[in-house]
């Protein structure tokens, strides 16, 4: 069915669809949404600055590096 087939809000070209959970009275609900655009041109593609990604990149502090001692 062409009706369910999600399209990029940016260029149009068809995208794939994903499945993301989220919490719901305690139970993990699953809900479909749009992927990634695949389309190297368009502007919400992943591998342009800039363009929304389907997951946040790590924003935390880096890992302590270990002191070396002595040895």
């Amino acid at each position: 069915m062409g009706s369910d087939e999600s399209v990029c809000p940016s260029c149009g070209q068809p995208v794939e669809t994903v499945i993301r959970r989220h919490k719901t009275l305690g139970a993990w609900v699953p809900t479909w949404v749009p992927g990634p655009c695949g389309n190297p041109d368009c502007d919400k593609h992943p591998g342009r600055e800039g363009a929304d990604s389907p997951r946040p990149e790590h924003t935390g502090s880096p890992a302590p590096v270990p002191e070396e001692g002595p040895g």
